[in-house]
């Protein structure tokens, strides 16, 4: 059976002894769930991001941050709690998907969500542009070399979907690629998205959840956080001048988001389209789609056989006699 230390404690301290079920913190599934379904797109050939108002917080005002922090946290404990089982029981793998424009609040989204688990069971792989030995592979082998064992939660910001965004709105980005000519055609955006269908559901049939993320940012709010960090100087370091250049492309970004989601958008892969013009309601949001795809994994620690308890009697006996 696997073990896996909590932060800050040593794999060898003592615990309570208490049920399974009492360890758990408590949460209200079924709240999460409201909050998140509108957002959840799991059959995209309707789908339209204008129908998803980058500023909603699901009825929630300002002045009941506090709630939904409270929320958050409960979900975060819930969350640490989970992953515990996860790596204890070996079978699962969680690949959750981050894909955004800049300023969205990709990193402090991540940062805060998985604030609470064990940093031994969770990788985040940040994918920037593509190096001279990736580019001398298919467009999804360096996303699936990243990807997490079983018993462990894997986080991409940004990930291969940036072949059928960035890729898709500056198209000389293709040359770089060294395609042999009769792959590129005017079916390779159809191609790329039916490539992705086919990984997304190859990870499914071997035990992973497969959950994507795109953080729906207005144009108007990423001006503010652009401005922000541009008048303060520990923001500086996040600022790029081509940041503001790719803002001329944005109208193509959200044809090129939408068209993504209408085709990779699965049951067994669902986007969640999460608005994020409010970033305490984003981490929200984030959060309770994670618990509620985690929760239907129904995760348990492994049973100890017979044989393995009279092992542990006489393991305790020896302890007892010393």
């Amino acid at each position: 059976m696997r073990t896996m230390d909590r932060p800050g404690t040593a794999r060898n301290a003592p615990r309570a002894d208490r049920t399974e079920e009492s360890r758990v913190a408590k949460i209200d599934i079924e709240q999460f769930e409201q909050l998140i379904r509108p957002y959840r797109i799991a059959k995209g050939k309707r789908f339209r991001l204008k129908d998803i108002d980058p500023a909603d917080t699901r009825g929630l005002k300002s002045e009941e941050k506090a709630e939904a922090q409270a929320l958050l946290a409960s979900g975060v404990e819930w969350l640490a709690e989970e992953q515990e089982k996860l790596y204890a029981q070996d079978r699962w793998g969680v690949l959750l998907v981050f894909q955004a424009m800049d300023a969205a609040g990709k990193d402090s989204t991540i940062k805060h969500v998985m604030s609470g688990v064990n940093p031994q069971g969770v990788q985040v792989t940040s994918f920037k542009a593509p190096s001279a030995e990736e580019l001398d592979h298919d467009f999804l082998w360096r996303c699936a070399r990243a990807l997490p064992e079983r018993g462990r939660i894997g986080i991409f910001n940004r990930s291969y979907y940036e072949e059928v965004l960035v890729v898709r709105v500056h198209q000389a980005l293709l040359a770089r690629q060294q395609l042999p000519p009769e792959g590129v055609t005017k079916d390779i955006w159809r191609e790329r998205f039916e490539a992705i269908r086919n990984f997304e559901q190859y990870l499914a049939r071997n035990g992973y959840l497969v959950l994507k993320f795109f953080l729906h940012v207005s144009r108007g709010e990423q001006k503010k956080r652009f401005l922000e960090r541009l008048d303060r100087p520990e923001k500086h370091w996040k600022f790029s001048s081509a940041d503001v250049h790719e803002r001329g492309y944005w109208n193509d970004y959200m044809n090129a988001y939408e068209d993504m989601i209408r085709h990779t958008a699965a049951g067994h892969a669902p986007w969640y389209v999460v608005p994020a013009d409010n970033k305490w309601f984003t981490r929200l949001a984030v959060a309770a789609a994670i618990v509620h795809g985690i929760e239907r994994l129904d995760l348990r620690f492994p049973k100890v056989d017979a044989a393995k308890r009279k092992d542990f009697a006489a393991a305790r006996e020896i302890l007892l006699k010393e």
